[in-house]
């Protein structure tokens, strides 16, 4: 067990206040630790990692941004696709692929160099700059890889080593791409009512059924999906997971959909039409398909408040810097106190939420998978709710104070109209708000013993009637 003050060797900070400013001089629009604040979670690593990483953002991705949404926008999966192949290609050459599947780094599949002492706060880092540019292109850039390589990687496929080999090492390479087939249209968050099914055949599974939004998938090689290998009425008992190929599997119909907003990421609807799989393409185990579902969320609910925590901050320092060049009434907007109160409001949530973010990615990092699992689910659950509270709000707040130019597609107002019309994306997938208070409010054991429910009564009346109707006929 950890003494105090004996933290693992990745977790210790540099000397405290050593850290120099980094990132934009705007007030509040980076995290406390790049404001020269000090810090017990970072050191020289992660410093490293950060710079690595926004010269990657900067020079490579925040240039195409705006086009790359143009053209998703209007359906054009040629040119979207040719940016999806690029920049995954250019990310796995920086070597930054990798970061995106959780911790240990994945060191037997890939020849990328680990970050001295790797950590959950190394891929913070990974989520926070690569979601600068937008919710929509950090899906489009991590999201399937994200949330769709786990499972294979912490459950392998037993049953054909050498493909879950060549698969991880694929998608880490940036050479093929993967996403996680879990919603359907008739179950989103009531996960153990999935119905897609997988029929054993003797030498194969045959898939039939639907997934819906589905993140990357229109661009997918590979798929991780929860099937139904159990009767009906089986519920989670009944659930596996497949690692199933597009190219040799016939059968596969994946049409983009017109969605609210992150546009670049490829939201997809999945038809599998008799679609014949390998026996062997079992991840983990036939049956553990729920657990491994449960295990999946935590990491994903995560990375989800990790983006937008980091959309947040971005409506505030967009706001600061149009409202010190904006004049109105003889005045910058800036000097309206209205308007610092506006911006106040906005920072103070994102301080609050960050704060919150590090001290469960510490969590994180000083927990096995199993001990997560065990006791974080309640707490990512609430970090996941508010997280997406605080991005809507200042998302909301940032375009009162831009106006015209934040309700414009373009301008000054771009990154705050992209982040507007994307919140609600953080507020549904991954478990909606309503669900994640459901949750919280079962891990915390909130409700220790029940009132006594009057109908009861009348049900057990009416079933001892029924019983001495029955026994006379």
């Amino acid at each position: 067990a950890l003494q105090p003050f004996d933290l693992p060797a990745s977790t210790r900070s540099a000397k405290p206040g050593s850290m120099a400013p980094f990132g934009s001089r705007v007030p509040l629009a980076e995290p406390s630790w790049y404001q020269n604040l000090n810090t017990p979670y970072y050191n020289a690593s992660h410093v490293a990692w950060r710079a690595k990483l926004r010269d990657f953002f900067e020079k490579e991705v925040e240039p195409i941004v705006d086009d790359w949404d143009k053209q998703a926008s209007q359906n054009n999966h040629a040119a979207c696709g040719d940016y999806v192949k690029r920049m995954y290609a250019k990310s796995a050459h920086y070597g930054i692929l990798p970061a995106c599947v959780g911790k240990p780094w994945p060191a037997k599949y890939t020849t990328a160099a680990e970050p001295e002492g790797y950590d959950y706060f190394h891929e913070l880092i990974n989520v926070d700059e690569g979601t600068r540019a937008g919710g929509g292109i950090a899906w489009a850039m991590m999201g399937g890889l994200g949330i769709g390589m786990p499972p294979v990687i912490n459950f392998g496929i037993p049953g054909d080593r050498s493909l879950q080999d060549r698969v991880i090492r694929e998608c880490l390479a940036g050479e093929k791409i993967i996403c996680l087939g879990i919603t359907e249209p008739g179950a989103g968050s009531d996960v153990s009512n999935l119905a897609c099914t997988a029929e054993d055949k003797g030498d194969h599974w045959l898939v039939n059924g639907n997934k819906k939004w589905i993140t990357n998938g229109i661009y997918a090689d590979y798929f991780t999906v929860a099937v139904r290998t159990g009767g009906p009425g089986s519920a989670h008992k009944g659930l596996s997971m497949l690692l199933i190929e597009r190219d040799s599997s016939p059968g596969i119909t994946t049409s983009k959909m017109d969605c609210m907003g992150v546009w670049p990421s490829g939201t997809t609807y999945i038809e599998f039409d008799n679609v014949k799989v390998p026996k062997k393409n079992v991840v983990g185990k036939v049956g553990d398909g729920f657990k491994q579902i449960m295990y999946n969320f935590n990491h994903e609910r995560w990375l989800l408040a990790a983006q937008a925590a980091r959309m947040a901050r971005t409506c505030v320092e967009e706001s600061i810097a149009f409202a010190r060049s904006r004049r109105t009434f003889g005045k910058f907007l800036i000097e309206h106190q209205a308007i610092q109160h506006k911006i106040g409001e906005m920072a103070r949530q994102c301080e609050g939420l960050q704060a919150w973010l590090e001290n469960v990615t510490f969590q994180m990092n000083t927990m096995s998978k199993e001990e997560q699992n065990r006791k974080l689910g309640g707490h990512i659950a609430l970090l996941k709710l508010s997280s997406s509270r605080v991005a809507e709000f200042c998302a909301s707040n940032a375009m009162q104070v831009l106006g015209g130019a934040g309700y414009t597609r373009s301008g000054k107002g771009t990154k705050v109209e992209r982040i507007y019309r994307e919140v609600k994306a953080y507020a549904i997938p991954g478990g909606s708000e309503e669900i994640m208070l459901n949750l919280a409010a079962g891990q915390f054991g909130f409700v220790t013993r029940r009132a006594p429910d009057p109908r009861d009564k009348v049900i057990k009346q009416l079933k001892e009637e029924l019983k001495r109707v029955q026994s006379k006929m």
